[in-house]
């Protein structure tokens, strides 16, 4: 795959410099990078270096951002030659490039193996920074356990990131060849690992630190910073790192391919209707996107992009696989367009059926709950749950489906080469694409954020552990806590509120509340959930510092994980023995509005004053509630939990068992206390829901016998109905009258029922067709009506 940002530059045109920030610990070889490149004649570089940038002797950050300006005004590019290992050594030089006029600013990391990086720093003598020997081990050491990866969000344009030396190779070469005139691609490129945040020191490393692995034998003497190395070191709270990039939306051209629209008539419209949004967009990002290298529609954007001087940052072309932006080309995007068809189902060939192909079912059934039909000029976002393939593996959270105007005769509703109806039809369909993206950036821009959680509070959980967070402050300070009140102060004034911080009280001084603690043991304290969503609701929460929630969950956390899920489960069993009818969950919410990682153990009856709004109810139905034994499996195999956006808090009130659709609060709750519908069968799956088994005399059900049988009869016999819910459908087959069938009690989920009988009552031949339907996440209705099944008028 390739980039292709190219912008055209008039003759005339000044060249801008660039910035480049270097970032790696002493021994990554980042004065070897700079000497390299700056032997090219290309484009003419300075090399910033504190070690030094006083006559040949330490300096200053001031002294370096002075020389780095001057340099700039004097054409030239810079090299930030510090280690610039954490957000704020790097902030300074990062405003370089602010202002419309300004210079970009790129970060090159050297991301080497620790030994590497000590074994260098060690061995070498004549270091500028006089960094070398015994000391220099236990410099690298507590540097690379506190260090900052970049993001993009820091206002770098380009990330480049090298972790062997082909990487630092291909670095040096990318810059070497680099014009005076020419750009690169902004995005971040060559991360192997999102989720990593730090790279471990190897204190071990130290007893053996002559032996230098092989793949470092050939690498140059570096000359890494050493004034930095007290000034510049600081503990840095764990925290999410990896890039974060802007919002990005990937589109192909709508209507061009096989609807066959003129494609300069498309790009201008494409261009100008992008032209119209960007101001909208705060930074976010708008991807035109084309398999061909040679792809026309993409020259003619570009190069109308470019005369019309659009930000080539945010509005660009990229050649690759729509589903496959990052894994393939490093290209990471939110949200992807699909050129849909009327049905928005899957078919055809191209875009639509990629992208439904990449997706999964997953896509098909969360269309299906948004719309059935698209007309032409309109646009549906579509939320992607946390389990669907295309958010796992390219982190695409939503698919915009779009629909555009058809010129080809052979395909339906063409409009005989009226462009002047298809003009409008096409800027419509782009306009609601496009709002349909801002629509996901706002959405994205109000999601809590790790520095102000509290704006997901109602007015009910501001009240919540007031008085007890209040005294836990007091107490604190009068019982000489002083490392609780620092450590967590600064985070409590600055990341959550204050009633938000009662859970992380609580968990951390259990012995100060006994009036509200359950149970606690070294690993997890137990909670009444002060404002319970059901008759039984308990929270088991983690002990651990500075795991506030599951973006903070990590491999290292899975006993801790295991050990609140088991006691999770010791508290159903003690309800269960109180009242075997009650039925629980176990899990987490993937935002969690409360500081402290905690599991919400909680009975399915939602029978509480407290569950109030669509917030509180989608809280604990929808995939914004991650199962604990989802979130442990997904731990032990990914190294992280998934997790699921707020917006799905905004969606319809859907019963939790029938899925049915409830207009407030209170006739959702009248409708639950009646409703006599099984659970859905995902939840039925992988013990996710835990209700008290019946006695084994009642467990046989007539599915497993009837599965036993080889052959039934194409009708129904009296024999084979269990439910009575089987009396409203009517097989055109079958020779017995509907009233003759009895009513029995259902003891099966009535999904099984229909499964038993539809199966049995077909031939051999169809079975395994019979099978591919049931792998489907369909209702009772879907798979009898596509078997045949009529309901009578």
């Amino acid at each position: 795959m390739e980039m292709e940002m190219e912008t055209e530059v008039s003759s005339g045109e000044k060249k801008k410099g660039i910035v480049v920030v270097l970032i790696g610990p002493p021994g990554s070889g980042k004065s070897t990078f700079c000497d390299s490149v700056m032997k090219s004649p290309q484009r003419p570089w300075s090399r910033i270096c504190q070690d030094i940038i006083s006559n040949g002797k330490a300096g200053s950050k001031a002294q370096c951002l002075k020389s780095a300006l001057e340099s700039l005004k004097e054409g030239k590019s810079v090299f930030i030659d510090r280690c610039n290992l954490d957000r704020e050594q790097r902030s300074e030089f990062i405003k370089l490039g602010r202002g419309g006029g300004g210079p970009q600013v790129h970060a090159v990391v050297l991301e080497l193996p620790a030994q590497v990086c000590i074994s260098r720093s060690v061995k070498r003598s004549g270091h500028e920074g006089n960094l070398q020997g015994g000391r220099a081990a236990a410099v690298v050491n507590k540097m690379l356990r506190t260090k900052e990866l970049p993001k993009l969000n820091e206002g770098f344009s380009r990330i480049m990131f090298c972790y062997n030396d082909a990487d630092v190779e291909n670095a040096v070469k990318t810059y070497t060849t680099l014009g005076p005139m020419d750009t690169l691609p902004s995005g971040c490129f060559g991360l192997k690992n999102p989720q990593t945040k730090t790279q471990t020191g190897i204190m071990s490393f130290f007893k053996k630190v002559s032996a230098v692995p092989a793949s470092s034998s050939n690498e140059a003497t570096t000359t890494p910073k050493a004034n930095e190395n007290t000034e510049n070191v600081r503990r840095v709270s764990p925290a999410k790192l990896g890039p974060v990039v802007p919002t990005t939306l990937a589109f192909p051209s709508i209507s061009t391919a096989d609807f066959q629209f003129d494609i300069d008539k498309a790009s201008d419209i494409i261009v100008e209707t992008a032209e119209e949004f960007l101001p909208k967009l705060g930074s976010a990002r708008l991807v035109l996107v084309d398999l061909s290298h040679g792809s026309k529609i993409l020259s003619l954007v570009k190069a109308k992009a470019s005369r019309k001087n659009i930000d080539s940052a945010r509005f660009f072309t990229f050649v690759g696989d729509i589903t496959k932006l990052h894994s393939q080309g490093g290209l990471r995007c939110n949200v992807i367009a699909n050129a849909a068809n009327w049905r928005l189902k899957p078919g055809g060939g191209g875009v639509n059926a990629a992208i439904f192909k990449a997706a999964g079912p997953d896509l098909e059934a969360a269309t299906r709950a948004r719309a059935n039909t698209l007309v032409p000029g309109k646009a549906v976002v579509v939320p992607l749950p946390s389990t669907c393939p295309l958010h796992n593996a390219e982190g695409i959270t939503h698919v915009i489906h779009v629909l555009g105007p058809n010129m080809n005769p052979n395909r339906p509703d063409c409009l005989n080469n009226d462009y002047t109806k298809g003009c409008k039809i096409l800027r419509e369909a782009y306009t609601s694409l496009f709002e349909g993206f801002l629509s996901t950036v706002q959405d994205q821009s109000k999601l809590p954020k790790r520095n102000n959680q509290a704006t997901m509070a109602d007015s009910e959980r501001n009240k919540k552990y007031k008085g007890t967070q209040d005294k836990a402050r007091t107490d604190n300070i009068e019982s000489g806590s002083v490392d609780d009140a620092r450590d967590s102060g600064k985070k409590r004034s600055k990341e959550w509120s204050s009633w938000a911080l009662a859970l992380h009280v609580i968990a951390m001084h259990p012995e100060k509340h006994q009036n509200v603690v359950l149970e606690s043991s070294d690993h997890i304290v137990v909670i009444n959930d002060q404002y319970p969503k059901a008759r039984k609701h308990v929270l088991v929460l983690a002990r651990q510092e500075n795991v506030d929630g599951l973006e903070d969950v990590g491999r290292e956390n899975i006993q801790l994980l295991e050990e609140m899920h088991n006691v999770g489960m010791k508290w159903v069993q003690r309800f269960q023995d109180e009242d075997a009818s009650l039925v629980f969950r176990l899990g987490y919410h993937s935002v969690p509005s409360m500081r402290q990682l905690h599991l919400h153990v909680i009975s399915q009856d939602f029978e509480s004053d407290h569950l109030k709004n669509k917030k509180h109810w989608n809280s604990f139905t929808t995939s914004f509630f991650r199962d604990s034994v989802d979130v442990l499996g997904e731990v032990k195999s990914q190294g992280k939990a998934n997790v699921e956006s707020e917006a799905v808090l905004k969606g319809e009130l859907r019963c939790h068992r029938c899925r049915s659709v409830h207009p407030t609060i209170p006739k959702l709750k009248s409708h639950i206390r009646t409703c006599p519908s099984q659970f859905p069968h995902h939840l039925l799956q992988n013990s996710r829901l835990l209700a008290r088994p019946e006695p084994s005399g009642e467990t046989t059900t007539y599915l497993q016998e009837t599965m036993d049988k080889e052959k039934i009869n194409s009708g129904y016999e009296n024999d084979l109905v269990e439910s009575q819910a089987v009396r409203f459908v009517s097989p055109p087959e079958s020779p017995v009258p509907v009233d003759s069938i009895p009513a029995k009690k259902l003891k099966i989920p009535l999904r099984d029922v229909v499964k038993a009988i539809v199966m049995n009552s077909r031939s051999k031949e169809e079975v395994e067709e019979d099978r591919d339907i049931y792998k489907k996440r369909s209702s009772c209705v879907q798979i009898l009506l596509e078997k045949g099944f009529q309901f009578p008028k």
